[in-house]
Protein backbone atom coordinates (compact mmCIF):
# COMPACT_ATOMS: atom_id res chain seq x y z
CA UNK A 1 0.00 0.00 0.00
CA UNK A 2 1.17 3.57 -0.63
CA UNK A 3 1.80 6.29 1.93
CA UNK A 4 4.52 6.70 4.55
CA UNK A 5 2.48 7.40 7.65
CA UNK A 6 2.46 5.97 11.18
CA UNK A 7 -0.27 3.56 12.21
CA UNK A 8 -3.63 4.96 13.21
CA UNK A 9 -3.00 3.95 16.82
CA UNK A 10 -0.23 6.57 16.89
CA UNK A 11 -2.22 9.14 14.95
CA UNK A 12 -5.11 8.88 17.40
CA UNK A 13 -3.02 10.54 20.11
CA UNK A 14 -4.60 13.96 19.81
CA UNK A 15 -4.99 13.96 16.04
CA UNK A 16 -8.62 12.83 15.73
CA UNK A 17 -10.27 13.96 18.94
CA UNK A 18 -13.77 12.50 18.34
CA UNK A 19 -12.37 9.00 18.88
CA UNK A 20 -12.40 6.82 15.74
CA UNK A 21 -12.39 3.05 16.11
CA UNK A 22 -8.99 1.39 16.72
CA UNK A 23 -9.84 -0.78 13.69
CA UNK A 24 -9.97 2.26 11.40
CA UNK A 25 -7.29 2.59 8.72
CA UNK A 26 -5.70 5.77 7.30
CA UNK A 27 -6.99 6.81 3.88
CA UNK A 28 -3.46 6.56 2.45
CA UNK A 29 -3.33 2.84 3.24
CA UNK A 30 -6.73 2.18 1.63
CA UNK A 31 -6.31 3.95 -1.69
CA UNK A 32 -3.18 3.49 -3.82
CA UNK A 33 -1.90 6.29 -6.02
CA UNK A 34 -2.82 5.87 -9.70
CA UNK A 35 -0.39 3.93 -11.87
CA UNK A 36 2.53 6.22 -12.79
CA UNK A 37 1.72 8.70 -10.01
CA UNK A 38 2.98 9.25 -6.46
CA UNK A 39 1.44 11.23 -3.64
CA UNK A 40 2.79 14.76 -3.47
CA UNK A 41 5.06 15.70 -0.58
CA UNK A 42 3.30 17.48 2.27
CA UNK A 43 4.54 19.07 5.52
CA UNK A 44 3.83 16.59 8.38
CA UNK A 45 1.53 18.94 10.30
CA UNK A 46 -0.29 20.37 7.27
CA UNK A 47 -4.01 20.12 6.65
CA UNK A 48 -3.27 17.93 3.64
CA UNK A 49 -1.20 15.43 5.65
CA UNK A 50 -3.96 15.28 8.28
CA UNK A 51 -6.56 14.53 5.59
CA UNK A 52 -4.34 11.97 3.87
CA UNK A 53 -4.11 9.98 7.10
CA UNK A 54 -7.80 10.38 7.90
CA UNK A 55 -9.38 7.28 9.53
CA UNK A 56 -11.64 5.16 7.34
CA UNK A 57 -14.04 2.36 8.18
CA UNK A 58 -13.12 -1.14 6.99
CA UNK A 59 -14.48 -2.39 3.69
CA UNK A 60 -17.21 -0.48 1.91
CA UNK A 61 -19.83 0.17 4.55
CA UNK A 62 -23.09 1.85 3.50
CA UNK A 63 -23.40 5.60 3.96
CA UNK A 64 -25.85 6.31 6.78
CA UNK A 65 -27.94 9.36 7.48
CA UNK A 66 -27.93 11.23 10.79
CA UNK A 67 -30.89 9.12 12.00
CA UNK A 68 -29.17 5.80 11.23
CA UNK A 69 -31.05 4.99 8.03
CA UNK A 70 -29.08 4.10 4.91
CA UNK A 71 -28.76 6.79 2.28
CA UNK A 72 -30.89 6.14 -0.78
CA UNK A 73 -27.98 6.38 -3.23
CA UNK A 74 -25.31 3.84 -2.26
CA UNK A 75 -23.51 3.97 -5.61
CA UNK A 76 -21.67 7.29 -5.13
CA UNK A 77 -19.00 6.25 -2.64
CA UNK A 78 -15.87 4.13 -2.43
CA UNK A 79 -15.56 4.08 1.36
CA UNK A 80 -16.80 5.92 4.44
CA UNK A 81 -14.77 7.91 6.94
CA UNK A 82 -14.74 7.12 10.64
CA UNK A 83 -16.20 10.36 12.00
CA UNK A 84 -19.61 11.00 13.52
CA UNK A 85 -22.37 12.80 11.63
CA UNK A 86 -24.28 13.87 14.75
CA UNK A 87 -27.87 13.12 15.72
CA UNK A 88 -29.50 16.06 13.90
CA UNK A 89 -29.87 17.01 10.24
CA UNK A 90 -27.05 19.55 10.44
CA UNK A 91 -23.74 18.23 9.10
CA UNK A 92 -24.54 18.44 5.40
CA UNK A 93 -22.18 19.31 2.53
CA UNK A 94 -20.45 22.59 3.43
CA UNK A 95 -20.83 21.72 7.12
CA UNK A 96 -18.73 18.59 6.63
CA UNK A 97 -16.04 20.68 4.95
CA UNK A 98 -16.05 23.12 7.87
CA UNK A 99 -16.01 20.19 10.32
CA UNK A 100 -12.84 18.76 8.81
CA UNK A 101 -11.08 22.12 8.74
CA UNK A 102 -12.12 22.91 12.32
CA UNK A 103 -11.12 19.47 13.65
CA UNK A 104 -7.70 19.86 12.04
CA UNK A 105 -7.15 23.27 13.64
CA UNK A 106 -8.37 21.89 16.98
CA UNK A 107 -5.92 18.97 16.71
CA UNK A 108 -3.05 21.35 15.91
CA UNK A 109 -4.04 23.57 18.87
CA UNK A 110 -4.55 26.50 16.47
CA UNK A 111 -7.59 27.61 18.44
CA UNK A 112 -7.31 31.28 17.48
CA UNK A 113 -7.74 30.29 13.82
CA UNK A 114 -11.03 28.43 14.36
CA UNK A 115 -13.64 30.88 13.15
CA UNK A 116 -16.53 30.74 10.70
CA UNK A 117 -19.23 33.18 9.72
CA UNK A 118 -22.96 32.76 9.86
CA UNK A 119 -24.84 33.47 6.65
CA UNK A 120 -25.51 36.93 8.12
CA UNK A 121 -21.77 37.64 7.92
CA UNK A 122 -21.28 37.64 11.70
CA UNK A 123 -17.99 36.07 12.77
CA UNK A 124 -18.29 33.27 15.34
CA UNK A 125 -14.83 32.38 16.69
CA UNK A 126 -14.28 29.30 18.80
CA UNK A 127 -12.22 31.29 21.33
CA UNK A 128 -15.28 33.32 22.34
CA UNK A 129 -17.37 30.16 22.77
CA UNK A 130 -14.62 28.40 24.75
CA UNK A 131 -14.17 31.51 26.87
CA UNK A 132 -17.77 31.45 28.06
CA UNK A 133 -19.94 33.23 25.48
CA UNK A 134 -22.68 31.92 23.21
CA UNK A 135 -24.06 33.50 20.01
CA UNK A 136 -27.80 34.08 19.95
CA UNK A 137 -29.57 34.85 16.67
CA UNK A 138 -32.23 37.51 17.18
CA UNK A 139 -33.93 38.39 13.94
CA UNK A 140 -31.14 39.42 11.56
CA UNK A 141 -28.58 40.15 14.24
CA UNK A 142 -26.31 38.00 16.39
CA UNK A 143 -25.75 38.82 20.05
CA UNK A 144 -23.29 37.20 22.46
CA UNK A 145 -24.49 36.11 25.88
CA UNK A 146 -22.49 34.92 28.91
CA UNK A 147 -22.22 31.19 29.52
CA UNK A 148 -19.89 28.87 31.39
CA UNK A 149 -16.42 28.56 29.85
CA UNK A 150 -15.70 25.16 28.30
CA UNK A 151 -12.82 24.38 25.94
CA UNK A 152 -12.99 20.56 25.67
CA UNK A 153 -13.96 18.60 22.58
CA UNK A 154 -17.61 17.96 23.64
CA UNK A 155 -18.11 21.73 23.87
CA UNK A 156 -16.29 22.12 20.55
CA UNK A 157 -18.79 19.74 18.95
CA UNK A 158 -21.66 21.86 20.25
CA UNK A 159 -19.94 24.94 18.83
CA UNK A 160 -19.75 23.25 15.44
CA UNK A 161 -23.45 22.35 15.53
CA UNK A 162 -24.20 26.04 16.06
CA UNK A 163 -22.06 26.86 13.02
CA UNK A 164 -23.84 24.21 10.95
CA UNK A 165 -27.22 25.64 11.98
CA UNK A 166 -26.52 29.16 10.71
CA UNK A 167 -23.80 28.74 8.05
CA UNK A 168 -23.60 26.81 4.80
CA UNK A 169 -22.27 26.81 1.26
CA UNK A 170 -23.29 30.45 0.67
CA UNK A 171 -21.34 31.77 3.66
CA UNK A 172 -18.37 29.43 3.25
CA UNK A 173 -17.93 30.33 -0.41
CA UNK A 174 -17.47 33.97 0.65
CA UNK A 175 -14.73 33.01 3.14
CA UNK A 176 -12.56 30.92 0.84
CA UNK A 177 -9.85 32.18 -1.50
CA UNK A 178 -10.92 31.94 -5.15
CA UNK A 179 -8.91 31.76 -8.36
CA UNK A 180 -7.16 28.50 -7.50
CA UNK A 181 -5.78 26.75 -10.59
CA UNK A 182 -7.06 23.17 -10.90
CA UNK A 183 -3.68 21.96 -12.20
CA UNK A 184 -2.10 23.12 -8.89
CA UNK A 185 -4.78 21.56 -6.67
CA UNK A 186 -3.82 20.64 -3.09
CA UNK A 187 -5.37 18.48 -0.37
CA UNK A 188 -7.75 20.64 1.67
CA UNK A 189 -8.95 22.62 -1.35
CA UNK A 190 -12.70 22.85 -1.82
CA UNK A 191 -14.98 22.64 -4.85
CA UNK A 192 -17.94 24.79 -3.89
CA UNK A 193 -21.00 26.43 -5.38
CA UNK A 194 -22.59 28.67 -2.79
CA UNK A 195 -26.36 28.82 -2.80
CA UNK A 196 -29.67 27.69 -1.35
CA UNK A 197 -29.05 24.89 -2.02
CA UNK A 198 -25.43 24.80 -3.12
CA UNK A 199 -22.88 22.06 -2.68
CA UNK A 200 -19.29 21.58 -1.53
CA UNK A 201 -16.80 18.72 -1.62
CA UNK A 202 -13.27 18.62 -0.21
CA UNK A 203 -10.00 17.39 -1.72
CA UNK A 204 -8.63 14.61 0.52
CA UNK A 205 -5.39 13.79 -1.30
CA UNK A 206 -3.36 14.60 -4.43
CA UNK A 207 -0.92 12.55 -6.51
CA UNK A 208 1.40 13.70 -9.31
CA UNK A 209 3.33 12.06 -12.18
CA UNK A 210 6.73 12.94 -13.63
CA UNK A 211 5.12 15.45 -16.03
CA UNK A 212 3.59 17.37 -13.13
CA UNK A 213 0.05 16.22 -13.93
CA UNK A 214 -2.12 15.75 -10.86
CA UNK A 215 -4.96 13.49 -9.72
CA UNK A 216 -7.08 14.07 -6.63
CA UNK A 217 -9.59 12.43 -4.28
CA UNK A 218 -12.89 14.03 -3.22
CA UNK A 219 -15.07 13.54 -0.16
CA UNK A 220 -18.52 14.84 0.70
CA UNK A 221 -21.53 14.81 2.95
CA UNK A 222 -24.88 15.69 1.37
CA UNK A 223 -28.55 16.25 2.16
CA UNK A 224 -29.95 15.01 4.47
CA UNK A 225 -26.93 15.08 6.80
CA UNK A 226 -24.94 11.89 6.23
CA UNK A 227 -21.63 10.26 6.92
CA UNK A 228 -18.65 11.74 5.11
CA UNK A 229 -17.62 9.45 2.27
CA UNK A 230 -15.00 9.22 -0.46
CA UNK A 231 -16.54 9.76 -3.90
CA UNK A 232 -16.04 7.54 -6.90
CA UNK A 233 -15.26 9.25 -10.20
CA UNK A 234 -18.26 8.68 -12.52
CA UNK A 235 -16.05 9.48 -15.54
CA UNK A 236 -13.27 6.98 -14.82
CA UNK A 237 -12.37 3.77 -13.03
CA UNK A 238 -11.76 4.28 -9.33
CA UNK A 239 -11.89 7.41 -7.18
CA UNK A 240 -9.12 9.59 -8.65
CA UNK A 241 -10.12 12.75 -10.56
CA UNK A 242 -8.02 14.34 -13.32
CA UNK A 243 -6.67 17.83 -12.52
CA UNK A 244 -6.15 18.44 -16.24
CA UNK A 245 -9.92 18.46 -16.81
CA UNK A 246 -11.39 21.51 -18.54
CA UNK A 247 -14.69 23.23 -17.90
CA UNK A 248 -16.79 20.87 -15.81
CA UNK A 249 -16.09 18.36 -13.03
CA UNK A 250 -18.95 15.86 -12.77
CA UNK A 251 -19.23 14.08 -9.42
CA UNK A 252 -21.84 11.40 -8.63
CA UNK A 253 -24.38 13.87 -7.23
CA UNK A 254 -23.31 17.34 -8.42
CA UNK A 255 -21.57 18.95 -11.40
CA UNK A 256 -18.90 21.50 -10.55
CA UNK A 257 -16.90 23.83 -12.78
CA UNK A 258 -13.12 24.15 -12.67
CA UNK A 259 -13.55 27.75 -11.52
CA UNK A 260 -15.37 26.50 -8.40
CA UNK A 261 -12.05 25.45 -6.81
CA UNK A 262 -11.25 27.47 -3.67
CA UNK A 263 -8.86 27.31 -0.71
CA UNK A 264 -9.01 28.01 3.02
CA UNK A 265 -7.23 31.14 4.17
CA UNK A 266 -4.63 30.77 6.89
CA UNK A 267 -6.10 33.88 8.56
CA UNK A 268 -8.57 33.00 11.30
CA UNK A 269 -11.75 34.71 10.13
CA UNK A 270 -11.11 36.68 6.93
CA UNK A 271 -13.41 39.61 6.19
CA UNK A 272 -15.42 39.03 3.06
CA UNK A 273 -17.91 41.00 1.03
CA UNK A 274 -20.94 41.83 3.16
CA UNK A 275 -19.37 40.57 6.37
CA UNK A 276 -19.26 42.37 9.67
CA UNK A 277 -15.76 42.81 11.15
CA UNK A 278 -14.78 40.73 14.14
Amino acid sequence: MSGCFPTLAVLLLGQYAWGPSPKAEPLSSRIDAPLGFRRIDLPPESFGAWLRAFPTRPGREPVRLFDGREKGNQSAHVLTFDIDVGKRDLQQCADAVMRLRAEYLFAMKRTKDICFRFTSGDAVPWRRWAGGERPRVRGRSVEWEPHGASAGHPSFRRYLDAIFMYAGSASLSRELESGIELARILPGDVLIQGGFPGHAVIVMDVAENERGERRYLLAQSYMPAQEIHLLRNPSAEGPWYDAQAKGSIPTPEWNFRTRDLMRFSEVGCPVHRGAKPL
